[in-house]
C-alpha cells in the first residue's frame, strides 16, 4: 500500500538529499572527524517515512547513511553513536557504520571507533 506524498515527508525527504551530499563533501573534505550534517528543518518525527524513501532510492555508502540517521534522530530528542567496526582479519576485510542500537545481518563487526552525537 503506498502512502500520500504529505508536505513534512517531502521536507524531509529533501533534506535527505541534501544532507547526504553535504555528509559526502564533508567527509571528502574534513575527514571522519571534521564531518558536518546540517540539523534538519523543524519537522515531526512522524516525517521519518519521507527520509527513508531517500535513503532507500539514492546511493550511498553506510557512513553516510549513518550521519544522516544521527543528525535526524538527534534533532529528535534521541541522541544516538554512529559506530564503526572491521571485520576479524581472519578472511576478507570488511567495514561498516551504523547507528547505536541498529540491527543487521552479516559478518560480526569489531567497533573501532565512535561518532558521538551532536
Amino acid at each position: 500500500m503506498r502512502r500520500r506524498l504529505d508536505v513534512a515527508n517531502a521536507r524531509a525527504a529533501w533534506w535527505t538529499v541534501l544532507a547526504l551530499a553535504r555528509a559526502r563533501r564533508s567527509l571528502r573534505r574534513n575527514g571522519i572527524r571534521g564531518i558536518r550534517v546540517a540539523p534538519p528543518p523543524p519537522l515531526p518525527e512522524s516525517a521519518s517515512p519521507g527520509v527513508a524513501a531517500v535513503l532507500r532510492r539514492l546511493p550511498h555508502t553506510c557512513l553516510e547513511r549513518a550521519l544522516v540517521l544521527q543528525r535526524w534522530h538527534a534533532s529528535h530528542g534521541a541522541p544516538l553513536d554512529v559506530v564503526i567496526g572491521v571485520t576479524a582479519p581472519r578472511g576478507e576485510f570488511r567495514a561498516h557504520a551504523w547507528l547505536e542500537g541498529e540491527q543487521f545481518d552479516g559478518p560480526d563487526f569489531q567497533e573501532i571507533t565512535r561518532i558521538p552525537a551532536a
